[in-house]
């Protein structure tokens, strides 16, 4: 027996597709009939209303079907945070072209990797990308890529392949665009930082993005309302937090999306002067340069509702000078990676002060459990990898079998963190499984000891790593971007000073064996430290200027 189900052999397919779907490329069309005249996007001098991002989307839309693209295709986006990435995502969503937005910050080479992993049939790009994406192009044989749409200077071939202006992409025709688009089909690959190993594309559905942006809407407490939400976007686009977390929830609940390109302090002051800015994502650098600007002094934050971040952990001490900033505001961390879409955890308000050093509870969509090494769920107060079920989920992983097949194991999906659930259900994160450090026989968690040494006055950044050590197997190893500049006749005092702070506040076994002074530490485009970088060597002797013990 097939069950319950409906006798719809009288309704056209295209009419079934069209009036229960979940599809992200309906998201504009639905703002522009509620909100039409509200202002959707503000980018420097550009502003969109609703009615024009729906207007534009579908003209672009018309134009990438005319020149070929089709449903289950995909389209690199090489582009900053502007109008038209936001506009060809909306595009590609409508006719059911996987967007793939491409790190800013990659190589030529990396780029040129995932130009033929992924075999994406064109790029959107820009004039400032053009050599670097000339150079991918070059270093990718296996490629599919078949046209490049370019923002700026016109230009007819790069790298071999056929150009075409980003405004001559768009159509005539601006009337709204209606094909078959399904639940299950993939809306976007967002390729992983690639922290612990080799980059890998995650694929994940419309729906999954759907219920994503509602729960995140819910949880940061936006909705539709006389006054619109108001929030600046200063993380990159082609990074499933802005996306997903900032711009998508932002627009579904008619706000308007501020697109910087770049973090500037002073121009992040200046949104709070133009605008009322109701929510903001910063990474915790980012929070301490904002309250440094000169011209943030004059701010009015008093319409904040939510300041949220995420990627690294916030010093107490900087907390509590943003929470008593931004008075009428949540700060509160969220946590989650491209593969759950991206939040799974965020703290309460209720959390403030109390719950600061933790994840927070799963948000409403996600259940969350400890696992055993077995695949055994452990108790509450239990440590062990921090696996997930969620309609957020991706599909999973694009052309990596075997990393699905781990990724899957025991019927949860693992996230690769170690941790553990408090009595109220709320995830306190250990480390990165990738991350322990293993010294002597003990388990160390780097992010303990990172969150130890942020709290002494001459740490600035930190990054905790285990090296080889002929007597420990790892020696537990603090790389210090220092908060005042040191002489080198100061570093040792300095470095004894940092490790007789932890001693204090650690067990022995915990403390750094060791301390190197450096000028800053690799990271992702998104702020993540690249730990593998910094371990990529028997000792970190080249990454600082000394090793001190």
């Amino acid at each position: 027996m097939p069950g319950m189900r409906p006798d719809l052999s009288g309704v056209d397919p295209l009419v079934a597709n069209l009036t229960r779907r979940v599809c992200i490329g309906d998201l504009t069309t639905r703002a522009a009939h509620q909100f039409g005249g509200r202002v959707a996007v503000v980018d420097g001098d550009v502003t969109l209303t609703f009615a024009d991002l729906e207007a534009r989307a579908d003209a672009v839309a018309r134009g990438l079907r005319e020149r070929g693209h089709a449903r289950g295709d995909a389209i690199a986006l090489q582009l900053q945070n502007r109008w038209e990435f936001v506009v060809a995502f909306f595009a590609c969503a409508k006719i059911g072209v996987v967007a793939m937005p491409i790190n800013l910050a990659l190589s030529p080479a990396d780029v040129a990797y995932q130009l033929a992993d992924s075999q994406v049939s064109a790029v959107i790009s820009e004039e400032a990308f053009a050599p670097a994406l000339e150079a991918a192009l070059a270093g990718a044989p296996g490629a599919a890529v078949r046209e490049v749409y370019l923002v700026g200077a016109p230009r007819e071939t790069l790298g071999g392949v056929s150009v075409t202006g980003f405004g001559d992409l768009a159509a005539a025709d601006t009337a709204p665009i209606e094909t078959v688009v399904e639940d299950r089909d993939i809306l976007h690959c967002l390729y992983t930082s690639g922290t612990t190993s080799r980059p890998k594309g995650v694929v994940t559905s419309h729906v999954a993005v759907q219920i994503a942006v509602l729960t995140t809407a819910m949880t940061v407490g936006m909705r539709p309302d006389v006054v619109p939400v108001v929030q600046p976007i200063v993380l990159p686009l082609f990074h499933v937090t802005a996306l997903d977390v900032v711009l998508l929830p932002t627009l579904t609940v008619g706000g308007a999306a501020v697109l910087l390109r770049g973090f500037d302090p002073a121009r992040v002051a200046r949104t709070f002067v133009d605008h009322r800015v109701t929510h903001i994502a910063l990474l915790p650098m980012m929070w301490a340069a904002l309250l440094a600007a000169p011209a943030f002094v004059a701010a009015d934050t008093d319409a904040l509702v939510t300041g949220f971040y995420a990627m690294a952990p916030m010093p107490a001490a900087l907390l509590e000078q943003v929470r008593a900033r931004f008075r009428n505001a949540a700060i509160i961390l969220g946590s989650g990676q491209t593969e759950t879409t991206p939040l799974s955890e965020m703290q309460w308000p209720g959390h403030q002060e109390g719950k600061d050093a933790s994840w927070g509870p799963a948000v409403a969509t996600t259940d969350i459990a400890i696992m055993g090494p077995d695949g055994e769920l452990l108790p509450a107060g239990q440590e062990g990898e921090i696996v997930y079920r969620t309609p957020q989920l991706m599909e999973g992983y694009w052309n990596n079998a075997e990393a699905n097949r781990e990724a899957f194991a025991h019927g949860w999906f693992h996230g690769g963190d170690i941790g553990y659930l408090d009595d109220a259900g709320v995830v306190w994160f250990t480390d990165r499984a990738k991350d322990i450090i293993k010294s002597g026989g003990e388990n160390v968690s780097s992010v303990e000891v990172e969150r130890v040494l942020l709290g002494h006055e001459l740490v600035g950044e930190v990054a905790v790593v285990g090296t080889f050590d002929d007597r420990w197997g790892e020696a537990v190893t603090a790389i210090v971007v220092p908060a005042v500049p040191l002489g080198a006749d100061r570093e040792r005092d300095a470095a004894e000073a940092i490790r007789a702070f932890a001693r204090e506040r650690l067990a022995g076994f915990k403390t750094p064996k060791s301390v190197v002074f450096a000028e800053s530490l690799p990271k992702t485009a998104t702020g993540k430290i690249q730990k593998h970088r910094l371990r990529s060597t028997r000792s970190v002797a080249g990454v600082g200027r000394t090793e001190h013990r």
